[in-house]
Order: C-alpha cells, then structure tokens, then sequence
C-alpha cells in the first residue's frame, strides 16, 4: 500500500495582504477512520498530576490553555488544532533514516505531541520547546491506525502564532526547527528542512556520525542527512508551494485562498473517500495581525472531503462551546484502550459525519465535489446541528 497522508501550509505578510497569517491542513488518514472536533476548555491541576495520552502516561502541567483539536475519534492526540493564544500545529508523517521496528513500540504519537504543544504553548516558539522536551524525554512511537498493523512514522510539525511559524522535523529521539517569518512554507511526507536550522537537539550531529549517515565535514543539511522520502511526498509538497505562489503571487492570499489549496485534487492535495488514504478533517485559520484587535478564527470541516464540506468558523471566547453532533460516541470497552489493542471494529461515526456521508452518497452534485451546495443545503438539517458560511 502507497502511503499518502496530509499536507499542512502557512501563509505569511507580506503575501496575505491584510497583515495577518494565513495557516491549512489536509488531514489523510486511512480509510474508514472517522475524525472528530472537540473543544477542550482551560483547566487547572493539582502538583504530581499524571495524563493519559493514546498509549502512555507524562507528567500533567499546572494549567491547560482551551483548544478546539480535530482529532481521529480513537486517539487522544490530534491530527491539528488551535489555542486561545493563537497557536496552530499540524503534523505530518515523515519516514527517516532512523525509523526500525521499535517505532512499534508504545510511547507517545506524533498527534499526542499536537495536543500537547497546544494544550501548554502560548507561542509557536514554545510549542516547539514543548513538543521537542516531550520527544526526548518519552520518545515517539505506537500505532498510528487502529485498522492497519505496524502502520508507524516519525513526525514533522507546522507551528503557527499570529507573529510568526516554526518547522519542527524529528527522527527518532532527534530534532531540528527552521522559523518562518515571512512568505509561504509547506509541508508533506518529507523531510523539508535543508541547512537553515535555527534550533536543534544537542545531539543531532552526533547521532548523524554514529549511524554513519554524515561525515562531519560537508555542510549539515537535516532532510539530506536523516530524510527517506516515500510516495509522491516530494511532487505533493511541490504541487502545495506551486499553488501557494500562484494564489498569493497578488499579495492577497486570503482564506478563501487556502480553502482552494486543500480542495485541489490534481495535486493529491484534496483526497475523496474512494482513496486508500482519503481526506477526513481540514482546518484553515486566520491569525489576525498583531495588535489589530481582531481575533483568530478557525475554520474546520469536521467531515471528509473538503470539496463536499462546509468551513465551519470558531472563535476562542470566555464562554466557547461547539454542537456536541462532532464529537464522536464513547466506546464501552474502546478496543483502542484495551490489552491486546484493536480486536474487534466499532462504529465511531457522529452525527455530522453520518449526516455528511449520507447527503454526499444521495447526491450527484455533492459526490461530483461541489461542496457550496452543501451549504445551500444547509436548512434540510435538522434545527440546531449548524449554523455556518464560509464567507469570510
């Protein structure tokens, strides 16, 4: 099986014209697998406090920031997501040099790393040291489907806050970041970072020199080194930066720019739910520029395809609830929580995505990926399921 999964880009000014920061992902995962939005809120706890993540537990912090997370309904980690201090994180699936058979072995997911950065980052900056601290210490790895064995990756993460994005990159235990301050950056299943590394583990080179992977003279460049591109990665990521030029080329990029890169199906971009590895959730946020008084807003889909989808907006208030209809039903003895995992199949479907699924299947216009006329269609909904445009 070809293994295709996610891009995840970044917009910045001067490129967006009005001053703010432009952030989109594509969540592909394998098939069948329903992806779910949920709002978290700000929480407090008690010193000594553990967190269960997908497989493993870490030390909880003091205080948690409120996050809305779009998120594979059988894990605890997230696929993408925001806080209430305007950071956004997408992670990708790389393979490197330094993936091998203990990435079966259970420590925490790349997506578990998501959550985490948003839940305790108030800065992109510090999302990196967050995410990169908790790789060192407790290591990635597990299972990353809970319908396809040994189906494991390294991460590479796209971090955004409304002044400036990071590139986080890892393989294994290693790491190295590039900050973004201006134009565009994307993302896909390879390693992208090159020479320009701002900030790195204390031992990347190290590592490099003792797996015999460089020889400490020509100049360091971190996807040459570690990077083992996979599929069509590269010809994605080209595709992605292509369009990312092209829309943006008038120093207008906007949303309504962003939604047009993740419904590119030429690219493989845009995956409809006949793929091996469909799209199931995309995200677009617009982080207003600083001191404009404006706030971030987050636009999901909470279903698959997003040329059959409707961007729903969110913004972080004091009093910020979502529709429970995204959230998925809690499984009695959830076969991803239980020893030995992932012996029997559920139904993890909520209501949206049986909603979205049924009017894509019963209509030709939807199927042919003419997702405006879903909002069109939007009062055959039953009362009080959404409320939502995509103007913006």
């Amino acid at each position: 099986m070809q293994l295709i999964s996610c891009d995840t880009f970044v917009v910045l000014p001067p490129l967006t014209g009005h001053g703010g920061i432009v952030f989109g992902k594509n969540s592909d995962r394998p098939s069948g697998e329903v992806q779910e939005l949920i709002y978290e809120s700000a929480k407090q706890y008690p010193a000594g406090e553990k967190l269960q993540c997908t497989f493993i537990e870490v030390e909880q912090v003091e205080a948690t920031q409120a996050v809305i997370l779009s998120k594979p309904a059988w894990m605890w980690g997230a696929e993408m997501g925001a806080n209430e201090s305007g950071v956004v994180i997408g992670n990708e699936a790389v393979w490197t040099r330094l993936s091998g058979p203990e990435d079966s072995d259970e420590k925490l997911l790349g997506m578990d790393l998501v959550r985490l950065g948003l839940e305790r980052a108030s800065t992109a900056e510090q999302a990196v040291e967050v995410i990169s601290a908790l790789l060192e210490r407790y290591g990635q790895g597990g299972p990353c489907s809970d319908v396809i064995p040994d189906f494991t990756y390294h991460n590479s993460f796209l971090i955004a806050d409304p002044r400036e994005a990071w590139v986080l990159e890892t393989a294994g235990t290693v790491w190295a970041a590039e900050k973004v301050t201006a134009g565009c950056r994307n993302i896909s299943n390879a390693l992208s970072i090159g020479t320009k590394i701002d900030r790195s583990s204390s031992d990347m080179k190290e590592v490099a020199q003792k797996n015999g992977l460089w020889d400490g003279e020509a100049e360091f460049n971190f996807a040459a080194v570690f990077g083992e591109n996979r599929g069509n990665a590269s010809d994605r990521e080209v595709c992605g930066r292509n369009l990312l030029e092209k829309l943006s080329a008038d120093n207008k990029f906007s949303v309504l720019s962003m939604f047009q890169v993740l419904r590119d199906e030429d690219s493989g971009i845009c995956r409809s739910p006949d793929d091996s590895f469909p799209t199931t959730g995309s995200q677009v946020s617009l982080l207003g520029a600083v001191g404009s008084g404006k706030p971030d807003c987050h636009w999901f889909t909470a279903t698959p395809n997003p040329r059959t989808s409707v961007f729903k907006p969110f913004i972080f208030t004091p009093s910020s609830r979502i529709s429970h209809h995204t959230r998925s039903p809690v499984i009695e003895d959830d076969p991803a929580k239980v020893v030995p995992r992932f012996q029997r199949k559920v139904d993890r479907a909520h209501s949206l995505y049986k909603l979205h699924s049924g009017a894509s299947e019963s209509s030709p216009l939807l199927a042919s990926g003419h997702g405006v006329e879903l909002c069109q269609r939007s009062q055959q909904v039953p009362a009080g399921l959404c409320c939502w445009t995509e103007s913006c």
